[in-house]
């Protein structure tokens, strides 16, 4: 049937390869439909596209959103949006200033646990897109105050050191809502590393569209009971590596961790349905 993958970043936000380079790769690892998936930012979409259909590669608009959930954050996967539409390039625009600010929170964090560094590194290490908490990684490796990324989040970067810092990000169902308004479909991404049950059901009642049961951090029960709970709800299914580069274990799981076309295309399908009801 064909493979797809659904959670792909680059160069854009926190990958290490170019929209292009990860068209190419995918093209290699025998993908027929990818979408990427880069933080809070689609800025990457048409380099992808354009690579795509010279490669014989389709490659979907997508996002990862970072949304408030109750005063923590919440990742969603937009998919097949329409790129010019008021609603997301508002959110997009939003959310990027929120990533300069949150970042800027946190390297006033460090710098007052005795770091020396500047937002300005951490601006640079991003190259003027989306700033992430790996570029700050980065350079805490540079000047070597940890000997790895894993050292820098382990020890000063996971949420829970960060948790006195306001996201500033638009709040879940507001992020639900500007993706249908742009056409787009709305998916829980890793929901094995935040949600209960409890939780799942709020997004529910926002209209959340569906729901990543494919994942490097769900093992075969989790991805079960996902895509038990999403038929019970009459939800979409999907999947894909979380591919960022050729670090730790990403390389080994693109190509792999991946779903069948058939769900890409019911993703698409929602999509045009939306499309064609807000045109008429």
């Amino acid at each position: 049937m064909g493979k797809t993958d659904l959670h792909i970043h680059s160069t854009a936000s926190d990958g290490q390869y170019t929209p292009s380079e990860v068209v190419r790769l995918a093209k290699e690892r025998n993908l027929d439909i990818i979408a990427l998936t880069d933080h809070d930012t689609f800025s990457g979409f048409m380099e992808a596209y354009e690579k795509g259909v010279e490669e014989g590669v389709e490659v979907l608009s997508g996002m990862e959103i970072t949304a408030d959930y109750g005063g923590r954050e919440s990742h969603l996967l937009a998919y097949c949006f329409d790129i010019e539409a008021d609603s997301i390039k508002d959110l997009q625009r939003r959310h990027c200033l929120a990533r300069l600010d949150r970042a800027k929170q946190i390297v006033d964090t460090l710098q007052k646990w005795g770091f020396d560094l500047d937002i300005e590194e951490v601006k640079a290490e991003a190259r003027g897109l989306n700033i992430a908490r790996p570029h700050i990684a980065t350079v805490l490796v540079r000047k070597g105050y940890v000997a790895n990324h894993r050292e820098a989040f382990m020890r000063y970067l996971k949420d829970q050191m960060l948790q006195h810092i306001e996201s500033g990000y638009d709040d879940y169902k507001n992020v639900i809502q500007c993706v249908r308004e742009a056409g787009g479909v709305t998916v829980i991404a890793h929901p094995g590393l935040s949600y209960t049950l409890f939780d799942l059901e709020r997004f529910v009642e926002a209209g959340i569209d569906g729901i990543e049961f494919i994942h490097p951090s769900h093992n075969y029960k989790l991805q079960k009971r996902y895509e038990k709970w999403a038929e019970e709800n009459q939800l979409l299914v999907t999947g894909g590596s979380d591919f960022h580069g050729s670090n730790n274990n990403h390389m080994q799981n693109f190509g792999i961790l991946a779903v069948n076309n058939e769900l890409a295309h019911r993703v698409k399908r929602l999509s045009r349905q939306r499309k064609q009801l807000s045109s008429s």
